[in-house]
């Protein structure tokens, strides 16, 4: 470009040299219109110039951009490439389950991406979805319905920890609730889980049935505020101190044991315990990860974390806090 004004400079200044030597009109006028080309011309040269160098300048500037694009597709590829799989957890078990997934992928690296809800409710979604790799409901009851309609696999189903119905009332027992039968009182809130589609609901019903009259099944109904979505929601309802007391899990106190406190039912109110199974989705992408989750979930490491929160790990535990053996699941 510097050469390209260098001779165009040089001509211009013999040019309008000539000019001013020469006298002569025509020429004087045809030398105007010659100028004012070399103008136009310039301008349009220098136009074109611009244009070669910011076009050069813009695919240089493109390339660039398109290597940064690419480098960021390549590592989101990556990192969709990642092993990862998906389970259908019943909240009866979440507090533990955290801590698990969490241990879990730091050692092998495979993501598991969890939805947690009741029972019944996460169950329809993995069938409705035709998606997940593994199903950990909260009791035995939503794993026999999972098998009756093929969507685990056969064999595939192990045995976690076991749960104990009991009261649950706010820390302190602000209304002094000891027995099942305080629950009739008509001073007070109660609540349980929807049994329709959350274990720890279905097992209060039992207990209800069980354990009350007629009469006093309408006295707990006329207290009874709400059906609450899922074992988690279900303490949550002690935590937020929106009830006085539900009919929930033990170990609900040990989730929130500074809002949460446990009154344990009579042996003779309590029906069965529940045991937590897990087994493989028929649905799984990945049946080697899920297998190899499963098998962490029943581990030293896993029983340790489920411990933790005082769920039991075997039947002869829960046997002995209850006082006698009582059915298992169902």
């Amino acid at each position: 470009m510097r050469k390209t004004f260098t001779l165009y400079t040089f001509f211009t200044v013999k040019y309008n040299n000539l000019l001013v030597a020469t006298n002569i009109s025509v020429l004087r006028t045809f030398a105007i219109i010659c100028w004012l080309l070399q103008i136009f011309l310039c301008y349009t040269l220098c136009n074109l110039l611009k244009k070669i160098y910011l076009f050069q300048n813009q695919t240089y500037k493109m390339k660039k951009y398109l290597f940064l694009l690419f480098q960021t597709l390549l590592f989101v590829s990556c990192g969709n490439n990642q092993e990862k799989i998906l389970i259908y957890v019943g909240s009866a078990s979440q507090p533990a389950t955290n801590e698990i997934i969490e241990l879990f992928e730091n050692e092998t690296g495979i993501k598991v991406e969890v939805i947690y809800g009741g029972s019944g409710h996460v169950l329809s979604q993995m069938i409705i979805s035709k998606k997940g790799d593994v199903f950990f409901p909260g009791s035995s009851d939503y794993m026999n319905i999972a098998k009756d309609k093929g969507v685990v696999i056969k064999n595939s189903e192990k045995r976690v920890c076991y749960l104990v119905s009991a009261i649950n009332v706010q820390k302190g027992n602000p209304k002094n609730i000891y027995t099942l039968k305080d629950l009739l009182r008509n001073d007070l809130k109660v609540a349980i889980a929807n049994p329709d589609g959350v274990c720890v609901g279905a097992y209060a019903v039992e207990i209800i049935e069980n354990s009350f009259s007629e009469k006093e099944q309408k006295l707990f109904f006329d207290n009874l505020i709400n059906y609450t979505g899922s074992c988690s929601k279900t303490a949550t309802a002690i935590s937020l101190k929106t009830t006085d007391a539900v009919i929930g899990w033990r170990v609900f106190q040990y989730w929130d044991n500074t809002n949460i406190q446990t009154v344990d039912l009579d042996k003779t109110e309590i029906v069965r315990i529940a045991y937590m199974p897990i087994a493989v989705s028929k649905f799984t992408k990945n049946k080697e990860n899920s297998e190899k989750f499963i098998n962490f979930v029943i581990s030293e490491k896993g029983k340790k974390k489920f411990e933790k929160y005082n769920y039991f790990t075997t039947p002869k535990q829960a046997f002995e806090y209850i006082g006698e053996e009582k059915e298992i699941g169902k």
